[in-house]
């Protein structure tokens, strides 16, 4: 029997990786297009073609014939964003967009879905306020690259192959993500809130999110259009920092105020708008769809995450 091909661009990340490996357990065919090749175990059955994310090239051969392509390709936002580096993460995402779109218009068999990784700071700043798939573009930096990001896909239009746009929120994992960076802080006693602690963060535990692409990949399932990938009940920092204290015994700690934030993001060379903004989104395509999730709410999430990264079996002590 032949296998069905699925190619991941930019799939040597956390989430590509487990993607990847949920993909053979079910029996796919998985190339990971990377800009890097790397050696692989002799058992590993993923098969890495090289490509730079621009240009047209032998690496398209790969599509032809496939059931899927799913795109995770884009630099790490986790820096200053200076004019300089807005520029590179933008075009870290809308070039392979614009390279996969191109790579489609060549091959006689093109796939027959494609996945778009967006993100939910296409919403931008929102505060408290609610934010579904319906709900406009934001004004703030971050939200225009992910509007130009959008764009380069909504513009690669395929009459054969239908096109599916997941905004995700910041995913919780033990082998990447916000959540190990986070735990340990909290384990050293310094799990407090970030500024007011009120901005929301719009999370999802990897597994669940997994599960959503894989229900896109699947034939027998019907995606289209734009979904916001993220668990039903975004969580406050503050009541996402609570959670991490209780499962590391630790007891309160003060805020972080705004100002010492946006001190300490110059000295590491990040953005203090990643940890002092927020949008509270909604998943409500999924939720009309009747997606099950494992994980719906942050507290059974850390638990289940936060062994793998030395927590102890979870108690609470704090309100």
């Amino acid at each position: 029997m032949i296998k069905k091909r699925v190619v991941l661009a930019g799939g040597s990340g956390f989430l590509g990786q487990a993607l990847a490996k949920e993909l053979v357990r079910r029996n796919y065919e998985v190339v990971v297009l990377t800009r890097s090749l790397h050696e692989r175990d002799e058992n590993d059955e993923v098969k890495d073609v090289e490509w730079d994310g621009e240009n047209i090239g032998d690496w398209i051969k790969c599509l032809d014939g496939a059931e899927t392509v799913v795109n995770l390709a884009g630099r790490n936002i986790n820096c200053r964003h200076t004019p300089e580096n807005l520029h590179d993460i933008t075009e870290s995402r809308v070039n392979p967009v614009q390279a996969i779109a191109g790579g489609i218009s060549f091959v006689k068999r093109p796939p027959r879905v494609w996945v778009q990784a967006g993100a939910v700071g296409f919403y931008g700043n929102c505060h408290d306020q609610g934010c579904d798939e319906t709900a406009p573009n934001g004004r703030d930096s971050l939200a225009e690259v992910c509007r130009l990001w959008e764009k380069a896909f909504h513009e690669a239009t395929s009459l054969h192959t239908r096109h599916v746009l997941f905004r995700i929120g910041p995913v919780l994992g033990s082998n990447g993500g916000i959540l190990p960076m986070l735990a340990n802080l909290t384990r050293w006693f310094l799990g407090g809130a970030a500024g007011d602690g009120k901005q929301y963060i719009s999370w999802i535990h990897q597994a669940d999110l997994i599960q959503m692409f894989l229900l896109a990949i699947e034939p027998e399932n019907y995606f289209d259009g734009t979904y916001n990938a993220v668990a039903p009940h975004p969580a406050t920092n503050a009541e996402f920092m609570r959670a991490l204290r209780h499962n590391y015994f630790r007891p309160w700690c003060p805020p972080v105020p705004a100002l010492a934030i946006k001190v300490i993001s110059r000295l590491i060379r990040t953005e203090p708008e990643l940890i002092l903004n927020g949008c509270r989104c909604a998943p409500k395509r999924f939720l009309e769809s009747g997606f099950e999730y494992q994980f719906p709410d942050l507290r059974g999430a850390v638990k289940d995450i936060l062994p793998a990264l030395g927590a102890p079996a979870s108690r609470w002590l704090d309100g």
